[in-house]
């Protein structure tokens, strides 16, 4: 057997360099790059591998940790969970800044490698700087923060350990049902330690995502139900994205006449116009598509882990049978489901195979279509711009950015009021036009996400919709996407504080605290802030102003920054559905008394049990 002499780093990367996946027939890298922000414990390790590597695995450079790890994580999204990145960082807080990412891949069922590094396994110069001591556990360091927000966890203290660490990774980052974060920490002394790798361990390795089956007796199980149902939805998530189901789906809605309602996951699997489509499900959905679902007697959940949202906190369709249709047998024996796990395209080609013959009965299908003109109208008006001068909304913004984004162009967003919005209004065109990341929530996701999304798909006009909250905590990857010349078209929506929480405080019958900027707080040069990190930035007032502006920032070669004043007051009302946040049992005013009232009987509900 050949062996090759390298030290843990350079195996490390090489290994890195030699997986490949396929895509559209082609092979290629698995690994789209690899962020690194140096510092001790990677300098002197990973950092002269990485550079060895050069063209095999391109590392790219950012200015935050959890940043360059969003970034990854939405370059596994678009591409659909079929690339990938590495991110490295050093010891301490350099590797305690991705924990939050990994969370964010960990709850969205996206890969991201993480090798933070971590302090010496010999432990002679103990502590180091930036080493956490556990009193009682001398083995503990810092990145065993990444334990429960990781699908794989190891800590290398051998460099023979990598033979079977890295594949396990691997193995957990492709697959289907268990994928998302894998985490190595790798100790610095073991980086700079040499052993003898096994040749074949570094040759090229395709790696094909399993799309499994269904299994007989569920399948039978799952189109009985269907057969029986009066009234069926369908529920699209994420998973129909991931699976390449988006064709699929189609074909099984139109053929049964089953309407589809997505969610932020699963939003663009079917185009908006789509004669299936209902639009948006729950607490951020559409008045059509939650009409829907609040008088169906079975939901056919596809590929979405049923979260609160896509649920109104489960008592959206407590009333109707639940089959789910995912990859991962965790999430299909969610609320009592009856499960069917499967790969989305197979399980939806199965079931429309199981169901020949079969359609939902006309008197429920002849309800989808007005109800969705109804709701179309709805979007129209509420996104139309304003007839006279005022602050405008979320939703007058977002309209005029829909109206004026190519038909291929990729809106990127996180967390706070605009998901919700874009939920129920943005009109997506594809998969890949929707990028949220809805799953955690997370605020700072926006910028990084919108680069990674950005590398991923370079021809296609990424635009990022962000409040000014968000971009306060996580902005300097702008610098980065004029550095990688990644251009990215961002819209900044300043409404003076954490306008979401502001509502959501006074819905649940608090008075307003903590949320909003005093007017007396100096106003932020977000104009100033973007040109000082080499974008181009203007401020605009109001959509008509927006709207010019639109056109010539799609056309700059660099990223470009639009500042718009807007309503923090304001929201859609139309559409959504309750969310279960708690409401004080001991109201002290006839607010509080009022919100607690409706709480109580929207509680009443909820679906129980699993």
């Amino acid at each position: 057997m050949a062996i090759i002499r390298l030290t843990a780093a350079e195996a490390t990367i090489r290994f890195l360099a030699a997986q490949e996946t396929e895509i559209d027939g082609r092979r290629v890298p698995l690994f789209g790059g690899v962020f690194a922000i140096f510092g001790h414990g990677n300098v002197a390790g990973l950092g002269p591998a990485l550079q060895a590597a050069g063209r095999r695995l391109h590392t790219f450079r950012a200015h935050n940790e959890q940043a360059m790890a969003h970034a990854a994580i939405a370059y596994a999204k678009a591409h659909a969970r079929r690339r990938m990145m590495a991110c490295t960082t050093s010891v301490g807080p350099g590797a305690t800044n991705m924990v939050t990412a990994a969370a964010v891949a960990h709850v969205n069922r996206l890969p991201v490698l993480l090798l933070p590094g971590d302090v010496f396994a010999d432990r002679r110069p103990d502590p180091v700087l930036q080493q956490l001591e556990h009193f009682g556990d001398p083995t503990i360091s810092a990145n065993d923060c990444f334990r429960p927000v990781s699908r794989f966890f190891d800590r290398i203290t051998r460099p023979e350990q990598l033979l079977h660490s890295l594949p396990a990774a691997l193995r957990v980052l492709t697959d289907p049902a268990e994928c998302g974060p894998a985490t190595i920490a790798f100790p610095q002394d073991v980086q700079v330690e040499a052993f003898d790798v096994p040749a074949d361990f570094l040759h090229r390795r395709l790696h094909r995502i399993r799309a499994p089956e269904p299994d007989t007796r569920e399948l039978a199980e799952a189109a009985e139900a269907l057969r029986r149902s009066k009234r069926p939805l369908l529920i699209a998530g994420g998973g129909v994205k991931y699976a390449g189901a988006e064709g699929a789906l189609a074909e099984f809605a139109q053929r049964h006449g089953v309407p589809v309602a997505e969610t932020q996951a699963g939003k663009g699997s079917l185009a908006w116009d789509h004669p299936c489509n209902a639009g948006a499900i729950g607490v951020t959905g559409s008045a059509a598509a939650n009409a829907l679902a609040a008088r169906a007697d079975l939901v056919l959940a596809v590929g979405t882990r049923l979260a609160d949202f896509t649920t109104g906190s489960r008592a959206l369709f407590g009333q109707a049978r639940l089959v789910a249709l995912n990859v991962a047998p965790f999430d299909a024996g969610k609320h009592g489901a009856l499960p069917l796990v499967a790969d989305a395209t197979r399980g939806l080609t199965a079931l429309g195979v199981a169901l020949r013959g079969w359609t939902a009965p006309g008197d429920w299908t002849q309800r989808v279509a007005p109800a969705v003109a109804r709701w179309n109208a709805t979007v129209a008006r509420v996104t139309a711009a304003p007839k006279r001068a005022s602050l405008p909304t979320d939703a007058q913004v977002l309209g005029a950015v829909n109206r004026a984004m190519p038909r291929d162009g990729i809106i990127v967003c996180a967390a706070g009021g605009l998901p919700g919005e874009l939920h129920k209004l943005w009109r997506a065109t594809d998969a890949a036009s929707y990028h949220l990341e809805y799953g955690y929530s997370c605020m700072g996701y926006e910028i990084a996400g919108g680069l990674g999304a950005k590398l991923a798909m370079p021809r296609r006009e990424v635009v990022v919709l962000v409040g000014d909250g968000s971009y306060l905590m996580m902005n300097s990857e702008i610098a980065t996407s004029v550095a990688m010349g990644a251009k990215l078209t961002i819209v900044l929506l300043d409404n003076r504080g954490f306008g979401c929480i502001n509502r959501l405080q006074r819905g649940t019958g608090g008075a307003p605290f903590n949320n909003l900027l005093a007017e007396a707080a100096p106003p932020v040069d977000f104009v100033a802030h973007a040109r000082s990190l080499g974008a181009e930035a203007v401020a605009v007032d109001g959509i008509a102003a927006l709207e010019a502006a639109l056109p010539r920032a799609f056309g700059a070669k660099r990223t470009t920054v639009l500042v718009v004043a807007t309503d923090p007051q304001a929201s859609t009302q139309e559409g959504g559905a309750w969310w279960d946040v708690p409401v004080s049992t001991v109201p002290r005013d006839a607010a509080q008394r009022r919100a607690r009232a409706a709480y109580e009987s929207n509680r009443a509900r909820q679906r129980l049990g699993a």
